[in-house]
């Protein structure tokens, strides 16, 4: 199977498939790339100072944890929320349930931000939603960048070696954490490759995924994990295989 996250992320799902006897091959499809860390703190030193800093991601915290001080910690999911808790801080809002903007802004502590100054701290570009909907219940909403996304240069030998797997039937199912990492995932594939799309099955941890893998490839019979998690995907995967196709009348 693929797995599609990026490098530095992908090792602990790509051993969790292993463990359950997968073959795994490892091609990432978003390249996370830091800020300069004095431009960051520029950045950081000309925003109001936060009453709730919101992580959008584990990179978030990786880079922007140290310019949040006295805020009050929010991350969107779990993956998040122990990142940010691996570095000996307290997180004070975390879904309980989800892993998304909608789930977190679900959360009591988010619904009365009246004169609140929050602060999302993420990649340079993302949803909207989550500002915007904090801005409609009057909290001041800045922005953070501490890292952008980038189309990663794939070596011809991993391009070939996805092809000749694919070609001779070693893969068989898709991961994709992103509608964003679906996207490049059609434009990095080999051509041969990127065709197959429409008849490969799919794995993801997002509906906004299954949904725009239905609108590209309608016969890609995406399957929905419970979260994003390497268990999780790993269950998805495997009630994927063990999943009979209907057969005609």
């Amino acid at each position: 199977m693929l797995v599609t996250r990026p490098r530095a992320q992908a090792a602990e799902l790509i051993e969790a498939i292993r463990q359950q006897g997968g073959d795994v091959i490892c091609f990432p499809v978003i390249e996370i790339v830091p800020r300069d860390s004095a431009e960051i703190a520029i950045a950081a030193a000309a925003l109001p100072k936060p009453d709730i800093a919101v992580f959008v991601s584990p990179n978030a915290v990786a880079h922007g944890l140290s310019h949040v001080a006295g805020a009050a910690k929010a991350a969107i999911g779990p993956a998040t929320a122990a990142a940010i808790r691996s570095t000996g801080h307290t997180v004070e809002i975390v879904p309980d349930q989800g892993f998304d903007s909608e789930s977190l802004l679900a959360e009591p502590a988010l619904s009365d931000v009246s004169g609140k100054e929050v602060r999302i701290i993420r990649g340079g570009k993302g949803r909207e939603l989550l500002a915007r909907t904090l801005r409609e219940r009057g909290a001041n909403v800045s922005y953070l960048p501490v890292y952008e996304r980038a189309l990663p240069a794939i070596s011809p030998d991993l391009l070939a070696s996805v092809e000749t797997a694919w070609r001779e039937g070693k893969i068989n199912v898709l991961t994709a954490m992103s509608v964003e990492s679906l996207q490049n995932l059609g434009s990095l594939l080999p051509a041969w490759c990127a065709m197959q799309l429409e008849n490969m099955p799919l794995v993801t941890p997002a509906a906004r995924v299954i949904k725009e893998a239905l609108d590209r490839y309608p016969r890609s019979r995406p399957i929905l994990a419970t979260g994003p998690q390497a268990a999780d995907m790993v269950a998805a995967i495997i009630t994927m295989q063990n999943r009979k196709e209907p057969t005609p009348d």
